[in-house]
């Protein structure tokens, strides 16, 4: 996979900067290269349901972000992806101090790119895969 401009991993940095829901969760960019992405997640109280595990809700959100900033590394500098839909296996429960999350793209193209993320909850030296996402994602102007 190539990518269309020298600087996409600045173009992906950019993702996870400044106001929104992702900072707000405090999604962390770790890496990326043409076709996949790599996100980590502190733990925080803020992050778990009423049974003390991470919110469905949050590991959703990892996987779907971390899938679109793969996505992100072969468009064009003047295109972001939008989610068109994804379907999300939630393994098991999440717990652990950390979550990380790899996204690779399976399939670009110039209408839909098919992407998909995994993610792992980190406790100590235990790593533990809790999340499947596959997703379809659309280039749209930025």
């Amino acid at each position: 996979m190539q990518p269309r401009h020298a600087d996409y991993r600045r173009t992906v940095a950019v993702l996870f900067d400044g106001p929104g829901f992702i900072a707000d969760l405090d999604v962390r960019f770790v890496d990326c290269g043409p076709g996949w992405c790599s996100t980590t997640l502190e733990l925080a109280p803020r992050h778990l349901q009423h049974t003390g595990v991470v919110h469905a809700g949050v590991v959703s959100t990892i996987a779907d972000h971390t899938a679109g900033a793969a996505a992100m590394t072969l468009l064009d500098r003047d295109q972001v992806p939008v989610t068109v839909e994804f379907k999300i296996h939630l393994l098991r429960a999440a717990r652990g101090t950390r979550l990380e999350c790899r996204g690779d793209v399976l399939k670009p193209g110039a209408r839909f790119t098919i992407a998909e993320s995994s993610v792992f909850a980190i406790e100590g030296s235990s790593r533990m895969q809790v999340a499947k996402l596959i997703a379809t994602m659309a280039p749209v102007g930025a």
